[in-house]
């Protein structure tokens, strides 16, 4: 009978509390682990990283393909525009009307000349992507830059030698 009442006893105190010793150590050895793991990413793995980035750069740079460096997009210099485009909106049976000047930023004078030259297909293609639009998506100043993305590719398909800086809305009334 005492052999029970010993073993009876033994593991009710293993059950209560937690064990210090495993508090002791087991938390001091995270905290190494993490700050090991820290050190170990921010000085070689993101360096390697790097390393292997500027590598592609200059890779790209030393490309015997490339045949001459591109100079940096001058903004504003050859700007061709199209002044007041009247538009209905889709779903508007006419009853609305959207009209809007746009300016059209290309990087070399020989782009602008194309685009007076071709200005019909220029405002067929302006007005057929903002026709397609309804109010909701007309009036958003959001939408916006999704226009002149829009635009821009559909000119890519009609004048693909056509390089496109930026587009221009210089006026858009919607009444």
């Amino acid at each position: 009978m005492e052999k029970e009442e010993s073993t009876g006893t033994a593991p009710e105190k293993a059950k209560a509390g937690i064990n210090i010793k495993v508090l002791l150590l087991g938390l001091p050895l995270f905290i190494i682990q993490l700050v090991a793991v820290y050190f170990i990413t921010a000085n070689f793995l993101l360096n390697k990283m790097q390393t292997q980035t500027v590598d592609a750069q200059e890779v790209k740079k030393n490309d015997k393909s490339v045949v001459a460096k591109e100079k940096p997009a001058e903004y504003g210099k050859f700007i061709h525009e199209i002044q007041d485009q009247i538009i209905n909106p889709a779903g508007t049976d006419g009853r609305r009307l959207l009209m809007v000047s746009l300016g059209f930023d290309v990087p070399s004078e020989e782009n602008k000349k194309e685009l007076e030259a071709k200005d019909v297909l220029l405002k067929d293609e302006v007005l057929s992507v903002m026709s397609s639009k309804g109010l909701a998506e007309l009036g958003s100043m959001a939408y916006r830059d999704t226009l002149r993305t829009e635009i821009t590719d559909r000119l890519k398909t009609v004048m693909p030698s056509v390089k496109i800086n930026k587009i221009y809305f210089s006026k858009y009334i919607l009444q």
